[in-house]
């Protein structure tokens, strides 16, 4: 297998979901253009891809939400509004914006009904065919020097197998994620045994948890394809994964480097958003004394 065919170049963004955890206001907004900041989280997810050299995105949505896909289109009366305004800074943004659009290609795909992440990420065949792909998650953000993505495909570049992002958590955190079971191989890298689910106090196999960024290969969408839908009648990727492993395939999880950030409920979200307003350096000084001024903390 030469070097073109090992490179990942495509990434599907699932953003279908519901997201039930947010209503009642993502009714009317979508979970996935909540900002961070200033930026949706969609926008993060994108530009961690273009960081990572990936030059194709495929989204998985619903009806209701293809319109997300003209946030990253021009607007040209409003540029041209801006411009009689001499709004030179708005522009910029904008025009930065816009790069994302010239630089990336996007497209998108339908999931009709909503059968679990593993379906979401399935609706994507079409577009990937017989490609390694990487897969970002709305729900898991990661700030680190080397783009997270970028971190996974360096991994599966050396082993061309699955690459999934793991993270260590403290024990009494673990109950609430997939759990693996693994093998040590290099620093950092691991061959994954099993997958436990939420596991109980106790019988956790590890203290590493999966965290929603992923490299897939054709095989994983061959497994995905002949999945039964759970006992909710859904298709979960980590169950598909298991069945992988205990057919003996080989998947492999990497302990990135970085800080994972989560957007997958309100209190998450809210946290993430103040780590990164805390952060921005056109806002971190103002924000820190509006909150010793109003004795916020």
């Amino acid at each position: 297998m030469n070097n073109m065919e090992i490179e990942v170049k495509k990434v599907i963004l699932p953003i279908a979901g519901l997201g039930t955890r947010f209503l009642p206001l993502s009714k009317i907004i979508a979970k996935e253009v909540w900002p961070l900041v200033d930026k949706p989280i969609i926008q993060k997810l994108v530009e961690e891809a273009r960081d990572s050299g990936i030059k194709q995105i495929v989204f998985v949505t619903n009806a209701k939400k293809s319109g997300i896909l003209d946030y990253f289109k021009a607007d040209l009366s409003l540029k041209k509004i801006l411009q009689q305004r001499k709004k030179q800074d708005i522009l910029q943004e904008l025009e930065t914006l816009e790069n994302l659009d010239k630089e990336m290609s996007f497209s998108s795909v339908i999931q009709a009904k909503q059968l679990g992440d593993g379906h979401a990420v399935l609706q994507a065949l079409s577009k990937v065919k017989k490609e390694p792909v990487g897969v970002l998650f709305g729900d898991d953000i990661v700030d680190s020097k080397t783009p997270c993505l970028e971190q996974l495909t360096n991994i599966y570049k050396t082993c061309q197998k699955p690459v999934i992002a793991l993270c260590r958590l403290p024990k009494e955190r673990l109950s609430a994620y997939g759990v693996v079971k693994v093998e040590k191989i290099a620093n950092r890298v691991y061959k994954i045994k099993k997958i436990v689910e939420k596991p109980a106090p106790g019988e956790e196999p590890s203290d590493l948890a999966i965290v929603g960024k992923y490299i897939l290969t054709p095989d994983v969408f061959d497994y995905l394809k002949n999945a039964k839908p759970n006992t909710k009648g859904e298709i979960i990727l980590a169950e598909t994964f298991d069945k992988m492993l205990e057919a003996g395939k080989t998947i492999y999880g990497y302990e990135f480097e970085g800080k994972w950030l989560e957007c997958g409920t309100k209190l998450e979200w809210l946290k993430t958003h103040l780590y990164f307003s805390l952060k921005d350096d056109r806002f971190k000084e103002d924000l820190k004394s509006f909150i010793k001024e109003n004795n916020l903390l």
